[in-house]
């Protein structure tokens, strides 16, 4: 759709600063307050310390960066903030986030901090916040730090109460085998199979660490492409259909039986066949939910923008499925309250509680790989025994004149005959389809995901939609 150029603007060209359940996320440079800048590094790092101090008397933080460009700058200003505010640094340097959230549970740290902009491209960074479990601080508190951090009320230590920084060693090694201890991973099965797979891993910390896994599990032959942790990203690091070009090239071939690519810090997994095709990355979560389930009777949780097929892979198992707002804290957050065995978010993020409240691309590898292992049929095999669904993603960039509120007044006044939900943003349902407009968390935009049984009627219904709001916005 093309709306008026008055009325859109791309975000990627202005500086941008956005505080969020997501953490405090923004491009690099510009002036204070406007971009995440060394200034506004060190303020909200500050008053994310103080917020540690009013909850919690331990003293020690755990830090960890994806191997993007603006990283290793981030992570000084990160590292000598909390050390002035009187905390002690765990510092793992290049890792995930996955890593950093176990890390923080068996260092029994106080909190931790992620410097990672995830699938954003190179000038964004981001600090995404941890409290003492190891998870993404919720909303209430992320909205007490950031008045913490308006007030700028804050007194520093003397020279004998600064803190100090450490560097433990073999993290990945730790996560690696906590996931090998797992009971569902058959490491046996998968070493049986001699299986060949291709590894892109956008030149980030994934490119350590994914191929250490994969050589654990018993991975015959890994192929890895992009996996220098240069953090020159050598294409778009959102792991979409349009971005996997060369990974798709490749496993063709090479005769791989599989390609996986995970984002810059390793939270978001995605896979393609062995004939180059994607496997779809809302079916990550399907594939190894259907495996989970088969062995262990529960519930599952994906958010309002995930396909349905999880829905219909819950239902056959016995399971209650249930929709949470988007967003990594309100999917476990649900998972908690129903006691959910497995669940994520449709953009191949994997939560298995069995090892921690966090999205995790490494253990839905291992699972995935226990699954095909066990399973008997290829990955374009298996693909095609879930229920094919299509969901379109699509976004409209938005600049400060339009009213959101209005907009999602006037659609749902449109549509006010059919099913509704208001959890977060609007869902709304046309019979086995859906459509969900929300507010993102990260980015100054409407988001619009709509699925159907088909490319072009997932499209078609997207397009519906974007012309409603073209209709309102330009009216």
């Amino acid at each position: 759709m093309n709306l008026s150029k008055n009325l859109l603007y791309f975000c990627s060209q202005f500086m941008t600063l956005i505080k969020s359940i997501s953490g405090i996320r923004g491009t690099i440079g510009g002036k204070a307050g406007e971009g995440l800048t060394p200034s506004d590094i060190v303020k909200f790092t500050t008053a994310y310390a103080f917020w540690l101090k009013q909850n919690s008397e331990n003293k020690s933080i755990v830090v960890g960066r994806d191997a993007r460009i603006s990283g290793q700058m981030v992570n000084n200003l990160v590292i000598g903030t909390l050390i002035g505010c009187g905390f002690d640094v765990i510092d793992l340097q290049l890792s995930t986030t996955p890593t950093v959230e176990l890390a923080v549970v068996w260092e029994q740290a106080a909190g931790g901090i992620i410097i990672t902009a995830s699938h954003n491209p190179k000038q964004w960074n981001a600090l995404k916040l941890l409290n003492d479990k190891g998870e993404f601080i919720s909303a209430a508190d992320g909205a007490a730090l950031l008045e913490i951090a308006e007030k700028g009320e804050f007194e520093f230590p003397e020279i004998d109460e600064i803190g100090t920084i450490s560097y433990p060693e073999n993290y990945f090694q730790k996560h690696i085998d906590a996931i090998l201890a797992l009971p569902l991973v058959n490491v046996e099965a998968i070493k049986a199979k001699k299986y060949k797979i291709v590894v892109d891993a956008v030149n980030s910390t994934g490119g350590i660490v994914v191929p250490m896994l994969l050589e654990a599990l018993g991975v015959q032959e890994i192929v890895e492409i992009f996996c220098e942790p240069t953090g020159k990203f050598p294409h778009n690091p959102e792991p979409l259909p349009e971005h996997l070009g060369e990974l798709s090239h490749e496993v063709k071939r090479s005769g791989a039986q599989l390609g996986i690519v995970v984002d810059p810090d390793v939270d978001r997994l995605a896979f393609v066949c062995e004939d180059g095709e994607m496997f779809g990355e809302e079916y990550t979560l399907v594939a190894v939910a259907d495996y989970v389930l088969k062995h262990t009777k529960g519930n599952t949780v994906s958010n309002l923008s995930s396909t349905r097929a999880l829905k219909d892979i819950t239902l056959k198992y016995g399971g209650e499925y249930n929709a949470s707002a988007v967003g990594e804290v309100n999917v476990v957050e649900m998972m908690k309250s129903t006691n959910a065995v497995i669940g994520g978010e449709g953009n191949g993020g994997i939560i298995y509680p069995e090892l921690h409240y966090g999205r995790d691309a490494l253990v839905g590898i291992a699972l995935f790989l226990s699954h095909l292992s066990q399973n008997g049929k290829s990955v374009k095999g298996l693909r095609m025994t879930y229920p094919d669904y299509t969901i379109s993603k699509n976004k409209i960039e938005l600049d400060d004149t339009i009213n959101l509120d209005l907009i999602f007044k006037k659609i749902e006044e449109k549509y006010i005959k059919q099913p509704i939900n208001k959890v977060d943003g609007l869902k709304i349902e046309f019979g086995d389809e859906w459509v969900h407009l929300r507010r993102s968390n990260t980015e100054p935009i409407i988001r619009i995901y709509s699925e159907s049984q088909t490319e072009t009627m997932a499209n078609n219904l997207a397009d519906k939609i974007k012309m409603d709001i073209k209709n309102i916005i330009m009216g």
